[in-house]
């Protein structure tokens, strides 16, 4: 018959050690929750049950909702956004090339059946209220990040003769923001790579024309 003693310590090793929490893993199931059904539709239980972790453990790793959330959007330029802006600036490839690289990287990206369709940035920053007004601020930021990327590419290329010098660079990164905005809301509704892919198909032969844009 076990003592009381070896029944404390049975107990312990039938318990084993306790699950290390995976910060990553948990911003993986986090984003695409947010992703899906946005930031105020997702609740705190949401992300509990989803992530398998208890509330005190996501408040001690991220404070709130919001905290979580922003760590979410840091966890989607890391693994997404960025991957679009390294085809644009690919060192290789005439200004034409990027361009188009950037946006099929893009349409592969919004069409990815492994998650939510849509840029998460726009996807999220719809139907935010009134009490959520610093992270639409935040979400605006970054949007207008990935506009500003296409713009400093822009610039560059012009600086280097790829570009008349008296073409638009600003105007013609605002047209293509707007694609992308469009590009998101076809994917999110349920449009096809090959659909986003004929939409890039389209730009570049507007691109000759595109690319003058403010040139006399």
């Amino acid at each position: 018959m076990m003592t009381t003693t070896e029944q404390d310590a049975a107990t312990r090793k039938g318990r084993g050690r306790p699950k290390t929490f995976d910060r990553e893993a948990a911003l993986d199931i986090a984003l695409e929750l947010f992703w899906r059904h946005g930031y105020e539709a997702t609740s705190l239980a949401d992300l509990v049950a989803a992530t398998g972790a208890k509330a005190p453990t996501l408040y001690a790793e991220f404070t709130n909702k919001e905290g979580m959330f922003r760590a979410a959007v840091d966890r989607y330029t890391e693994k997404f956004a960025s991957k679009s802006a390294a085809a644009l600036t690919c060192p290789d490839s005439c200004v034409a090339s990027g361009i188009e690289n950037y946006f099929r990287s893009t349409a592969a990206c919004f069409t990815d059946s492994e998650k939510p369709g849509g840029c998460f940035f726009i996807c999220t920053s719809t139907g935010l209220s009134a009490s959520s007004e610093d992270v639409a601020k935040m979400l605006r930021r970054r949007h207008d990040n990935q506009e500003q990327n296409l713009l400093a590419f822009l610039q560059d290329r012009k600086a280097a003769g790829e570009l008349d010098p008296q073409a638009d660079v600003e105007g013609i990164s605002a047209w293509l923001g707007c694609l992308l905005q469009g590009m998101s809301v076809r994917a999110r509704e349920g449009a096809t790579n090959a659909e986003l892919n004929a939409l890039v198909d389209t730009l570049m032969l507007q691109w000759p024309v595109l690319s003058r844009l403010g040139v006399n």
